[in-house]
């Protein structure tokens, strides 16, 4: 009864806090960022305007040519899913030159006109005894307190790198967030939040050490992959406590690319997986017993970690997988429901609950229901799928989590085992 009721709570918690992240409705927001920067308003205008003198001073607008009196089209730096840079057609009011400005998004080569149906953007410049202060104002509709978060900090940091350039001339390109020193940070950060959940000792830090290197090889799966597909332009982000993200340089162009991407964070991690139980024998036939039952542990780790991922879920990647590889709404959800089966036959035949294997499954299929429409829409349709690359897709993923359900199997054998 008690197991149950923590089981409830926790599983209760992850539904109110993805729904809050990915799901909740909202509704219009207004996010406001003020600095004061030390250079006259007429540089500020100038860089800030779309179609002002130093309008690429970030590197961002690499072009604009004005559309009558209220306006503008910009190219912008950005990647499209064709390779050609996107294009955004502005519609500016409110304009008072050198104060103010308000600008929508009317039209967007990448994007679905939706997407900036509710989305206004106002810049302010006024002078102060100091220089002068420069406020950014974006209004939107939010689905979800993650986009909402990021585009706050997305205007701190634009805003920040603007005072840089203006004040000193130098514009430092990408940020503080991105750069190897800091992921690596990130990823002993990480090992240190989940250091206490394993216990303080030498044993709960190689657990936390193994899981952080768990999260890092399963990243890199997603990374090649996106480099497999034509992406110039990769980067990892690891989120301390959580896991991390794989970011790749363009926005997708045919849905077996998404299905693809999806699937090697646990495809590439299928293969160390096996290669770290070949390491355990081998440990183990020479002695050296703590190597082997540390190469055991990193299978266990890293196959629960990677099968949770291919939960179909619409927001994991298993369900990212389904929903490009299976066309029609009823055989995705046959799909979906016979991976998600399986998933309930590997927990029972490891030794878990029934009970909790059911509360489980029924968790994940109410976040697929709650996440199901709370994604970007591209301004055209993904390319389908071949034949053939629905084949190669539907066989990698059967493959993938037959090899990690059997290192699971595995790893609890050689565990139990050797506890025995």
């Amino acid at each position: 009864m008690k197991f149950a009721v923590i089981l409830g709570a926790a599983a209760l918690g992850n539904i109110v806090l993805l729904y809050a992240l990915l799901a909740w409705r909202i509704g219009e927001v207004t996010l406001r960022i003020r600095r004061t920067i030390a250079a006259p308003r007429e540089r500020l205008w100038n860089a800030l305007w779309p179609l002002g003198e130093t309008a690429g001073w970030s590197g961002q607008i690499v072009d604009a040519r004005p559309l009558g009196e209220d306006g503008a089209e910009i190219v912008l730096s950005w990647e499209g899913r064709d390779g050609l840079p996107i294009r955004h057609t502005l519609a500016f009011e409110d304009v008072a030159v050198g104060e103010r400005y308000t600008s929508r998004v009317v039209e967007d080569t990448s994007l679905d006109p939706e997407f900036w149906r509710s989305y206004r953007q106002t810049t302010r410049l006024t002078e102060r005894p100091e220089g002068t202060e420069a406020e950014f104002i974006r209004t939107d509709s939010y689905r979800g307190l993650a986009f909402l978060i990021f585009r706050y900090f997305a205007m701190r940091r634009e805003i920040t790198k603007l005072k840089v350039w203006a004040e000193t001339g130098r514009y430092v390109a990408g940020g503080l967030i991105e750069r190897p020193i800091m992921q690596v940070g990130f990823a002993l950060l990480s090992v240190l939040i989940f250091w206490p959940g394993f216990g303080l000792n030498a044993k709960g830090l190689a657990l936390a050490v193994i899981l952080t290197l768990v999260v890092a090889v399963h990243e890199l799966g997603h990374m090649a992959a996106f480099r497999v597909v034509g992406h110039r332009n990769t980067r990892m982000i690891f989120v301390p406590g959580l896991g991390g993200i794989a970011i790749g340089g363009r926005p997708y162009d045919t849905r077996f690319e998404v299905g693809f991407v999806a699937l090697m964070g646990a495809g590439l991690s299928a293969f160390v997986v096996i290669v770290a139980m070949g390491v355990s024998h081998i440990a183990h036939d020479a002695g050296l017993a703590r190597v082997s039952i540390l190469a055991v542990v990193f299978v266990g780790c890293g196959a629960l970690f990677n099968l949770a991922n291919l939960i179909p879920v619409w927001k994991f990647d298993g369900g990212q997988v389904l929903r490009q590889a299976v066309e029609t709404p009823l055989m995705r959800a046959l799909s979906s429901f016979l991976l998600l089966a399986a998933f309930i036959g590997l927990g029972a035949r490891v030794g878990f609950p029934l009970t909790a294997l059911l509360v489980c499954a029924a968790v994940f299929a109410l976040l697929g229901i709650m996440t199901s429409g709370s994604g970007v829409k591209p301004r055209h349709e993904l390319k389908p799928m071949q034949g053939m690359e629905q084949t190669a897709i539907g066989l990698g993923l059967v493959a993938t989590f037959a090899v990690h359900a059997f290192a699971i199997l595995w790893a609890v054998d050689q565990i139990t085992g050797r506890l025995l």
